[in-house]
């Protein structure tokens, strides 16, 4: 059974950023993906077609597909695990979310739908349209 990853994205402010970042740092590394220190547990899960879910400005916004799991030593010589990605990024439902540290698993009946193709965040500003949604009118 499937099971996907919901992680903070620590200082960006929305979608587009995200992408921006992930390019730049594709440059650095050849791949699109992100460190960690330990291993999922329910790895294979994952694997069978699992996503992680991005927490932007309290929101889950954005998913991507995993790809897989390296194990590695940082620059510090401590185990770690590099995630690896697919560049696509799919737009989901927002779903608010509290502030936590690290990645949590999702399970997929918590996980928000994905956005029908060609619907965007609405014609409203972002910065109201989230206003909104923080206040539960959106």
């Amino acid at each position: 059974m499937t099971v996907h990853l919901l992680k903070l994205a620590v200082g960006i402010e929305d979608v587009s950023e995200l992408r921006a970042a992930q390019r730049e740092r594709k440059k650095e590394r050849g791949f699109y993906c992100f460190y960690t220190r330990n291993m999922p547990r329910r790895e294979e899960e994952i694997l069978d077609d699992g996503s992680i879910y991005w927490v932007i400005k309290g929101f889950i916004q954005v998913r991507q597909r995993i790809r897989g799991f390296v194990p590695i030593v940082n620059r510090r010589g401590r185990p770690a695990v590099l995630v690896k990605l697919e560049a696509k990024l799919t737009l989901t439902e927002y779903q608010p979310r509290r502030a936590f540290q690290g990645w949590r698993y999702l399970a997929p009946s918590e996980a928000p739908r994905d956005r029908p193709k060609g619907q965007r965040g609405g014609e409203m500003p972002a910065a109201m349209a989230r206003e909104l949604r923080e206040l539960g009118l959106l």
